[in-house]
């Protein structure tokens, strides 16, 4: 098994390895809605959001597995030893990767984390410092470092996975359709 391997050209002008893993993804599915679903029922007034870098490659492929990752060039065959963006697994890999380090805090209700972007919210700003701080540290501990140029800090309004935060409400970013189970739960409409 071996994908095809080419580079893309990043906003920034810089170039990015990409991988064609399509056909070893036909059965992955998403449930952002019930990470939304949380946030509309505790209507948080400010937010700071997190973007990791090169989230994937903190995963090192299990020993013997490293064929599934195989990838042509015109220099060779190759078989990587962390995780790529494009493969089926790297996106559950890496959530539970993430789930584990961050076990004790998600249950309090305050953090979502969806694969490498991160979501903090509150209902007041001493609150939210304090986990933000608390955020941080942890990420320090772990090795895990920030685009920063992606991250916003004490915010009344952000966009997190295609939808608008603010307030207490959900609605969508651009021209998106807002899936039922988000409008019930947070019982209005987008804007």
């Amino acid at each position: 098994m071996a994908s095809p391997f080419f580079f893309i050209n990043k906003k920034s002008g810089d170039l990015r390895p990409c991988q064609d893993y399509r056909k070893l993804n036909d059965a992955t599915i998403s449930r952002v809605e019930d990470l939304l679903d949380r946030i509309a029922t505790t209507k948080p007034t400010i937010f700071t959001k997190l973007d990791l870098c090169a989230g994937y490659n903190n995963v090192h492929i299990k020993e013997g597995n490293e064929w599934k990752g195989a990838f042509i060039t015109p220099r060779g065959l190759f078989e990587p030893t962390v995780m790529f963006f494009r493969m089926t697994n790297s996106p559950a890999t890496f959530q539970a990767m993430m789930d584990g380090i961050f076990a004790d805090l998600l249950l309090e209700g305050w953090l979502v984390i969806y694969i490498d972007d991160i979501l903090i919210y509150s209902t007041n700003y001493s609150e939210h410092r304090q986990r933000v701080q608390l955020i941080l540290q942890w990420l320090k501990d772990s090795d895990l470092f920030l685009k920063p140029e992606k991250c916003f800090f004490d915010v009344s309004e952000v966009e997190f996975l295609g939808f608008i935060l603010r307030l207490g409400q959900i609605g969508m970013a651009e021209d998106k359709d807002l899936p039922t189970s988000i409008v019930n739960s947070s019982q209005g409409t987008p804007e």
